[in-house]
């Protein structure tokens, strides 16, 4: 089973290399960056499950770090720590789509039982079944393409687990070793080439969807964009 990714920023660097140990330690393979900005640039550049974001940061802080991810992936879940206790702030975060604030000082463990609570609640979109892709609706199920009015599309499995993926990382990257051995088990050159093949199919497949678009990342993987 693959690590759940964390990005964690924060600019104490003694606190977040703590914390950086602790979550590895518990098996979280976890990313540290010391301000806003590098934190940006890290989400971009790869996929994450959970952000931990410091609120005071220099260059850019956590609620406007915030809002940046989430224009990029609205549905990703986040932790806000902070040193002030000040109810505005806990409530501007909330009102920013938090999913949980930490006051600073704060126990490591109660640092996890809280991620461990948001990854309960968000981790079960994973087994959703059904996507909306463009007019299409997708089921996984039965590895249909269904749209009013047109012939259904009958996925192939290897079509289908590939457009699931995307789908989980719509509008953010797939990266292309994490999807090969994914569904392929191996990122083999072969297999890569394999997956080039079928990402080429299921561009013809959406072609009818201005809408949707799947795209190269160089050097990375994949982006299905869903406007």
């Amino acid at each position: 089973m693959d690590k759940t990714r964390i990005l964690l920023v924060e600019d104490d660097m003694n606190l977040g290399s703590l914390l950086k140990e602790y979550l590895i330690a518990k098996g979280f393979d976890t990313n540290l960056q010391v301000d806003g900005a590098k934190g940006l640039l890290a989400f971009k550049r790869e996929h994450f499950d959970l952000c931990i974001l410091d609120v005071m940061m220099p260059v850019k802080d956590g609620f406007t770090l915030a809002k940046d991810i989430r224009i990029m992936d609205p549905e990703i879940p986040y932790i806000f720590l902070t040193a002030k206790y000040m109810k505005t702030d806990i409530l501007k975060g909330f009102n920013l789509g938090a999913d949980d604030y930490i006051i600073k000082p704060f126990s490591m463990e109660e640092l996890l039982l809280r991620i461990e609570a948001i990854l309960r609640r968000t981790t079960k979109s994973s087994n959703q079944e059904t996507f909306l892709v463009g007019n299409f609706i997708f089921d996984t199920n039965k590895q249909l393409l269904t749209k009013k009015d047109a012939e259904p599309i009958k996925l192939t499995t290897k079509e289908s687990d590939l457009l699931k993926l995307l789908c989980q990382y719509s509008n953010q990257v797939l990266e292309r070793n994490y999807a090969l051995k994914a569904i392929w088990k191996d990122d083999s050159y072969f297999n890569a080439r394999s997956m080039d093949v079928y990402i080429t199919k299921l561009r013809k497949h959406l072609k009818s969807e201005p809408g949707i678009q799947i795209i190269n990342v160089h050097g990375k993987g994949y982006k299905l964009i869903r406007e």
